[in-house]
């Protein structure tokens, strides 16, 4: 028994022509509040810029994309994150106390770390690299 895989589950269906159902719902909401607009002031000259306004951003949430995400997708993210709640976990308090420790912390470290480190010489050094070399090589030829 052989079933069909669906393809292309992630674009959506063209319904209204060349439009999706949510493209053609925001052209046509755009396209009847700039009607209401024009009804509203009785004049076009007065009109022109509202509805011009009002038909630019119904043009950009049908087609806009901003990093390949619906700008309505974005809009959205960008109320979220400026009307949300912001965590903040870590605030800088000064404190004379903690300063001078912090200082004598540091100089102990370094102090620490420069009696720990070895010291190799170059002739030491040069022989360890020509070993793995040479290891290496014959471990390459082995294989």
């Amino acid at each position: 028994m052989r079933f069909q895989v669906p393809q292309f589950i992630e674009v959506e269906d063209k319904i209204f022509g060349p439009l999706t159902l949510k493209q053609f719902i925001y052209l046509t909401g755009g396209g009847g509040l700039s009607f209401m607009v024009y009804a509203f002031l009785n004049s076009l000259l007065w009109a022109a810029i509202p509805m011009a306004i009002i038909m630019g951003i119904s043009i950009a949430f049908a087609f806009g994309k901003v990093n390949s995400r619906p700008f309505v997708t974005v809009l959205e993210s960008a109320f979220k994150y400026y009307w949300g709640n912001k965590l903040f976990i870590w605030k800088k308090q000064e404190n004379s106390k903690s300063k001078n420790a912090d200082e004598s912390a540091i100089i102990e470290a370094k102090n620490y770390a420069s009696m720990m480190v070895p010291k190799i010489s170059d002739s030491k050094l040069k022989d360890l690299t020509w070993s793995l070399d040479i290891k290496e090589s014959s471990y390459a030829t082995k294989k």
